[in-house]
């Protein structure tokens, strides 16, 4: 008995009734190709069901199996795991987009409310940018907001990097909380303004991110109470963390920007990257005119 394909039963993914049309083509090409198997078989008396009074429950060859019901499963299956994947990454981008915001908002709050330096203090630090955070983490990003709440002391200086528009308050000490809000000066290294090595430890996933595109003779500055220092990239080196060599001061008064390397790995970093720098000139420090940027403190 050949099997009316009109009469199969109207579910979603086959025919419709009285040529209502197809829904799934691939699924329904692959049904009519095993009922065309099935009457084929009937005709040459090969396959000789037990017909029942509706199409319905007729058996299939045992290959129909997968084509009608395990491989719709699995495509369902599948979609709905799609579907939810991409649920939880809208609603955490949504998050990450409406966290940030607020924490702009509470920021531009806090910057509006710092007192402006005086007009006549010449010790006055210059002024810094808000942080730009296209290449930070996620995690960064949050541990920079939180870091806002917490009193820190001023900066001792401003280090500036104009080759990967770098601007960042430097504080004193390497704490979680000075290096989510800043760059570090190392304890025990020169002071700015000093002769010596004057060591600067950052987060990679944060402000020191873009220290992997800095090249021999890239210019690094320096800005403090007291004067303006030039230097230019000499050195680059990956170092174990217990390498402590790379702090000690050299014939030249020098620069050493410290962060842990890989840029990119996952969990604590095995090895810290150092750029080292030689100081080529220092100016008398000149207090900038306000431009509506802030000392982050």
């Amino acid at each position: 008995m050949n099997i009316p394909v009109a009469q199969i039963s109207p579910k979603r993914g086959s025919f419709a009734p009285h040529g209502g049309g197809i829904e799934k083509t691939s699924f329904l090409a692959m049904r009519s190709r095993v009922i065309a198997r099935h009457n084929a078989s009937m005709e040459r008396g090969e396959y000789k069901p037990e017909i029942a009074k509706h199409p319905e429950s007729v058996k299939f060859p045992r290959e129909s199996l997968w084509y009608l019901v395990i491989l719709p499963g699995i495509e369902r299956l599948l979609l709905v795991l799609g579907l939810v994947l991409l649920a939880l990454y809208v609603s955490a981008r949504i998050r990450e987009i409406i966290l940030s915001r607020v924490a702009v908002k509470q920021f531009e709050a806090l910057k509006h409310s710092a007192p402006q330096s005086a007009p006549g203090d010449e010790k006055a630090l210059p002024l810094t940018s808000k942080p730009d955070f296209v290449s930070w983490s996620g995690t960064r990003i949050r541990a920079y907001y939180d870091s806002l709440d917490q009193h820190l002391a001023a900066p001792v200086a401003v280090l500036r990097i104009p080759k990967i528009r770098l601007e960042v308050p430097v504080l004193e000490g390497t704490d979680d909380w000075t290096l989510n809000r800043g760059v570090g000066r190392i304890k025990g290294t020169a002071l700015p303004g000093e002769n010596g090595n004057i060591a600067i430890a950052g987060h990679r996933d944060g402000f020191f991110r873009g220290l992997k595109e800095l090249r021999m003779g890239d210019r690094i500055e320096l800005e403090g109470r007291e004067q303006t220092e030039t230097y230019v990239v000499d050195h680059l080196q990956v170092v174990d963390p217990k390498n402590v060599q790379v702090l000690q001061p050299g014939a030249t008064p020098s620069l050493t920007l410290v962060t842990c390397y890989p840029f990119y790995y996952i969990g604590s970093a095995p090895k810290r990257y150092i750029v080292h720098a030689s100081r080529t000139s220092s100016e008398p420090g000149i207090r900038l005119a306000h431009s509506g940027k802030q000392v982050v403190d």
